[in-house]
This record gives C-alpha cells, sequence and structure tokens, in this order.
C-alpha cells in the first residue's frame, strides 16, 4: 500500500548545472547521486530525499512545489537571504500578517517564499507550537 511507502520529490530544471550550484550555494546541499546531464539526487540531514531533473518545463508551475520545515524561521531566512536568495512577498493572501519576507499563517504557523534558480516556488516554514 501507499501509505507505507516513502515518497520523492522531482523538482525539474531547464540548467542542471546552474541548478546544481543554487542548491549547493545557497541552499548548503550536495547531491548524494548524479546521473549524468540528466538528473541530481539529494537527501537531507532529516531524510528528506528529492531529485533535480532537466526539462524544458522547468519554472511553469504557479504553486510553491517543495518546502522545508525548519525549526528557526527567522534564521533560515537570514542565512539564505546572506547567500543571496530573494524571497517573494504575497501580500493579495486572505488572513496574513506579514513580517518583512515572513508570512503569519492564522493555525498554521509561518512561512517564507522564494524561488530556486530554475524559477520553481519553493518554501521554508515554521510550524506554530503548541
Amino acid at each position: 500500500m501507499l501509505s507505507d511507502s516513502k515518497v520523492e520529490a522531482n523538482i525539474p530544471a531547464s540548467d542542471l548545472q546552474r541548478a546544481r550550484a543554487f542548491y549547493a550555494e545557497k541552499l548548503g546541499l550536495t547531491p548524494t547521486a548524479e546521473f549524468g546531464d540528466e538528473a541530481l539526487a539529494f537527501r537531507t540531514a532529516g531524510g528528506t530525499t528529492f531529485n533535480v531533473y532537466r526539462t524544458a518545463y522547468a519554472g511553469q508551475a504557479g504553486h510553491t512545489i517543495a518546502q522545508w520545515h525548519v525549526a528557526d524561521i527567522e534564521s533560515e531566512v537570514r542565512d539564505m537571504k546572506a547567500k543571496g536568495v530573494t524571497f517573494e512577498v504575497y501580500e493579495d493572501m486572505p488572513g496574513v500578517r506579514w513580517d518583512g519576507e515572513i508570512a503569519d499563517l492564522p493555525g498554521m504557523g509561518r512561512a517564507a517564499w522564494f524561488r530556486d534558480s530554475e524559477g520553481n516556488t519553493m518554501c521554508v516554514d515554521e510550524e506554530h507550537a503548541g
């Protein structure tokens, strides 16, 4: 059954080397496997596995395609900004209160969105305590 299975994310990239540099330099991730000029596999210390694969369709999703759950969102955003990551602010989100680039999502937690080198929307989030 699928409920007993692990799931992996697949993230599109039009330029695999550019994506490799972004994930290494901006996010501090190193590929755990490389499949020629076609794909990279990553595994975080938190146990998440995801793949970045070459395709002409990168950056076309109009939604968040991956998010990282973090313990200290302010620290993560600050560190990522210091490495050149630019965060998005979506002021038209109903009921959301913004503190700079960090959104307070009532009942859910806080989140900050950014785009990777390929135009894919990513997120870092921190759940509300309690």
